[in-house]
């Protein structure tokens, strides 16, 4: 006589209820994929102080412009979000892009701006700024951002100019703002550098009239130490028009006029 297998109920029940729960999940991510987009939120994260080089609204145009809508009322399965990060990432103000659906279909973009710390105006009425990786951008339409402004003899601007061997006065140049922004005391203070036709750098300060003469940027954390040590001892016993220049050229010594 031949004994057939015992059929464990429970065993079937189960496998039925994962196959009910895999189908239901399935249909759902269909109809979710179906569904369309019920509203597009931009949000700029602005700059530290309150500014914005790149509107919400300037945002929309770009979409309208490649999308011919803001991407409302299309199915979910018609966004590609890595595309549209990429498009928002090509605009020389964006530093970085964050887009996603969130669940009740809202379609979220949050934008990073690039931060300014160097504006240029040179000889040849170039007039862009530097981004802190060096990156370049052009003048904003809706506001001019406040950053340190330099001037005169600079050397043209290259994607590579920081990573290149060759020294120019725009790698130096950026070398100095970079300096100058990390220091609790000068970043501020110092509001324009000039490069003269020999290459030499010269400051001018927030407060006074006088010019600050730096000559290269070899040994720069002398420099301003000192500096430093002048403005703190110095200046404010002689008072701060009484000085028309400081040099810093010479090594441990500053020569006033």
């Amino acid at each position: 006589m031949i004994r057939l297998p015992k059929i464990r109920y429970d065993r079937i029940i189960w496998l039925l209820f994962l196959l009910i729960v895999g189908l239901g999940l399935f249909i759902a991510v269909q109809l979710k994929k179906e569904g369309e987009i019920e509203d597009t939120v931009i949000t700029v994260t602005p700059l530290e102080g309150g500014d914005k080089l790149i509107s919400e609204e300037d945002i929309r145009s770009a979409m309208l412009r490649t999308f011919d809508s803001d991407l409302t009322r299309y199915r979910l399965d018609e966004i590609d979000v890595t595309r549209v990060e990429t498009l928002l990432e090509d605009d020389p103000f964006v530093k970085n892009a964050e887009v996603y659906v969130d669940q009740h279909n809202i379609l979220r973009i949050k934008v990073e701006q690039r931060e300014p710390v160097l504006r240029i105006l040179d000889n040849n009425g170039n007039n862009y700024y530097l981004d802190e990786n060096g990156v370049k951008m052009p003048p904003s339409k809706n506001f001019a951002a406040r950053a340190l402004v330099a001037t005169g003899n600079i050397s043209p601007y290259q994607t590579d100019f920081i990573t290149r061997r060759k020294s120019s006065t725009l790698k130096d140049l950026f070398k100095l703002a970079q300096t100058l922004k990390s220091d609790e005391f000068l970043n501020g203070f110092i509001q324009q550098i000039h490069v003269t036709n020999g290459g030499e750098f010269i400051m001018a300060p927030l407060v006074g009239d006088q010019q600050i003469i730096l000559g290269s940027v070899r040994r720069l954390d002398d420099k301003f130490r000192r500096l430093k040590i002048f403005y703190r001892e110095g200046m404010p016993g002689a008072g701060w028009r009484k000085y028309r220049s400081i040099n810093l050229k010479f090594n441990g010594q500053i020569v006033c006029k």
